[in-house]
C-alpha cells in the first residue's frame, strides 16, 4: 500500500512505525474472514482492512472525525486478523497507534473522557478495584440488570502452598483483575507445576501488564507499568529464573511485546527484550513436560474450548478430556478488556454468538485461557466456565 504521510509527522517514531505497517498491507481482504466485528456488522469500515484505510487517511490528512473514532473503537484488538494476513501486517500495533492519534484529531466528549480516566484509575489496581467491587455488590440490587451481570461474584482464593522448592524456578504474573475475578487460577497453576517439578512464585510489586492502558490510548501509562514490572522481575532474572509464566493469555501477548514497546528506551530496551524472551504462556510450559501423571484425569469429561490456538486443546486431549466441536472457534467472545463497558451492545451480541457455538456440543464445562473471557462467558453460560488449568488441577485432586 502506498502512503503519503507528511515528512514532519514521520519524525514521530510511532508514526514512522505506522507508515511501515501500512505499506506492508496489500489490501487483499483475507483479514475479514477472521474479524468478529465484520462478521457481525458486515461493514467494511468495521473490518481490519477498513480500519487500516481510516488510519492511513487520518495520518495523511492529519484530520479525523467521529466516524474514524467509532470504527477504531469497535475493534476488539483480538488480533485474529493477523493469523490470516499473508503479508504479516502488524495490525495490533497499528490499531494502538491509530487510536492514540485519533484522540488528538477527534477529542472525545467530556463524559467519555471522564469514564476512561476512571477506568484507568481503578481497573489496573487490584486494591482499588476490590473496593469498587465490594461497593458494587452492596448496591447491586439497585443497578440495571446489564450492570449487575458485569459484577463478578466474590471468590476466596485457596491457600497457595510454598512448601515445595524445586531446582526449576519460574515466576508468574498475578495481574490486576485475575486475583479478584479468578483467584484460584494461579493457585491451580502452582499446584500443577509443583507436580511437574517446577516451583512457581510471584513478585508482589509486579502488577498490571499495561494492556488496559495501552488499548485505552495511554501509552505513557502503559510504559510506566512495563518498567515497574521489569524492575520487579529483574533481580530474579539475574538469579537465573527459567521463565516468566502468563496464566492470562491477554497479558502474555502484552508482556511478550515489551521488547518492541520499549525498544527506543535507552535504559530499559535491553531488559525489556530479555523479559519478552523469557515470557511463556502457561500452555507453552506444560506442553513440553511429561504429563504421564495427568494422562487419565479427564476421562469422561466433555470440554468446549474458547479460542485456545491448539496447544491447550492438545494438552487436554492428552489428559483424557473429550473436546466438543465449536463452530468458528477463532471468533472473539466480546470481552476484550474494557470492551464490555465501552461497547456493551456489540459485546453482548458477540457473547451470545460465542455461547451458542460453545454450548451446542453439550459440554460439561467451558474452558478459556484469559480472565476477561472467563468472566464474560460465565455471566451468561449455562455450564461452568473455568480457566483450563483449574480444570486440570480439580480433576487431579479427585
Amino acid at each position: 500500500m502506498q502512503t503519503s504521510i507528511p515528512p514532519l509527522l514521520l519524525k514521530n517514531p510511532d508514526i514512522a512505525e505506522a507508515d511501515t505497517i501500512l505499506r506492508a498491507c496489500v489490501h487483499c481482504g483475507f483479514c475479514t474472514a477472521t474479524c468478529p466485528t465484520y462478521q457481525v456488522l458486515g461493514s467494511e469500515l468495521d473490518s481490519p482492512r477498513g480500519r487500516i484505510y481510516l488510519i492511513k487517511e487520518m495520518l495523511e490528512s492529519q484530520q479525523a472525525g467521529n466516524k474514524t473514532r467509532l470504527h477504531l473503537d469497535r475493534c476488539l484488538t483480538c488480533r485474529s486478523c493477523e493469523t490470516t494476513c499473508p503479508s504479516g501486517v502488524r495490525y495490533g500495533r497499528l490499531i494502538d497507534i491509530g487510536r492514540e492519534q485519533v484522540e488528538q484529531f477527534a477529542p472525545r466528549s467530556f463524559p467519555a473522557r471522564v469514564l476512561r480516566k476512571a477506568m484507568l484509575a481503578v481497573l489496573p489496581y487490584p486494591q482499588r478495584l476490590s473496593i469498587v467491587l465490594a461497593l458494587a455488590r452492596i448496591v447491586s440490587p439497585l443497578l440495571p440488570h446489564s450492570l449487575q451481570n458485569k459484577i463478578p461474584p466474590f471468590n476466596k482464593a485457596a491457600t497457595r502452598s510454598t512448601a515445595s522448592s524445586h531446582t526449576r524456578r519460574m515466576l508468574v504474573l498475578e495481574g490486576c483483575v485475575q486475583p479478584l475475578g479468578s483467584p484460584n487460577t494461579n493457585t491451580a497453576a502452582t499446584r500443577v507445576l509443583d507436580r511437574l517439578g517446577i516451583s512457581l512464585s510471584s513478585v508482589a510489586s509486579a502488577g498490571c501488564c499495561g494492556a488496559l492502558n495501552q488499548h485505552l490510548s495511554d501509552s505513557q501509562g502503559a510504559q510506566e507499568m512495563m518498567r515497574r514490572n521489569i524492575d520487579a522481575w529483574w533481580p530474579h532474572v539475574e538469579k537465573g529464573v527459567e521463565a516468566i509464566v502468563m496464566t492470562a493469555s491477554g497479558c502474555g501477548v502484552m508482556v511478550k511485546d515489551y521488547g518492541s514497546q520499549l525498544k527506543n528506551d535507552t535504559i530499559y530496551a535491553a531488559k525489556a527484550a530479555r523479559i519478552s524472551a523469557l515470557t511463556r504462556d502457561l500452555s507453552e510450559i506444560i506442553r513440553n513436560e511429561d504429563m504421564g501423571l495427568f494422562s487419565r484425569v479427564g476421562k469422561g469429561i466433555r470440554v468446549a474450548c474458547q479460542k485456545l490456538g491448539g496447544v491447550v486443546e492438545n494438552i487436554l486431549q492428552n489428559c483424557g478430556y473429550t473436546l466438543t466441536p465449536v463452530t468458528d472457534s477463532h471468533l472473539c467472545c466480546g470481552a476484550a478488556g474494557t470492551y464490555t463497558l465501552l461497547q456493551p451492545e456489540l459485546s453482548q451480541q458477540l457473547l451470545s454468538n460465542k455461547l451458542d457455538a460453545l454450548q451446542r456440543g453439550e459440554p460439561d464445562v467451558i474452558v478459556t485461557s484469559n480472565i476477561g473471557c472467563q468472566l464474560h462467558l460465565a455471566n451468561s453460560s449455562k455450564v461452568p466456565v473455568l480457566h483450563w488449568i483449574e480444570l486440570l488441577d480439580q480433576n487431579t485432586q479427585k
